[in-house]
This record gives structure tokens, sequence and C-alpha cells, in this order.
């Protein structure tokens, strides 16, 4: 059965992308790292914020996951 997800989550990730198209949405820590222009960008930091308020969202892809942990073994082996 599809996982449902949340009407709130949804809103999110509107907001995030209506704040893109103004200039307004930021990247990085602190919105250090200048605006967004990509779209596919603007959505995952709209899900990432509606996670961080506990909304009912598809968890991150385990590919994702993956990469991020080869990396970090990766850097430890040096």
């Amino acid at each position: 059965m599809a996982k449902s997800k949340s009407s709130g989550g949804q809103k999110e990730v509107k907001s995030a992308m209506h704040r893109r198209k103004t200039g307004s949405l930021k990247r990085g820590k602190g919105g250090k790292g200048g605006t967004v222009k990509s779209r596919k960008q603007a959505i995952a930091i709209g899900l990432s914020e509606a996670r961080k308020k506990g909304k009912k969202v598809p968890s991150r892809k385990k590919a994702a996951k993956k990469k991020s942990a080869k990396r970090k073994s990766a850097s430890r082996k040096k």
C-alpha cells in the first residue's frame, strides 16, 4: 500500500517553490550559500522543512544515504 502524504507537507513544498520564484529561498547553513535556482533543490528544501516540523512526508531515498556513507568511509581511509 502506498504511503499517504500530508497536506501540510505539500504546503511546505508549495511555499518553498513560491519563495524560489520570488528569489527569497536561500541554500546552505544560515542562507549564506546564495539563492536557489534549481526546481529540484527547492522541492528538496520544502520536504526537509516539512520533516523538521514533523509532517508526514516520504522518507529520503536510500541511494542518497548510501552514497553519503560511502564518501564518509572513503575520506576516513585516507
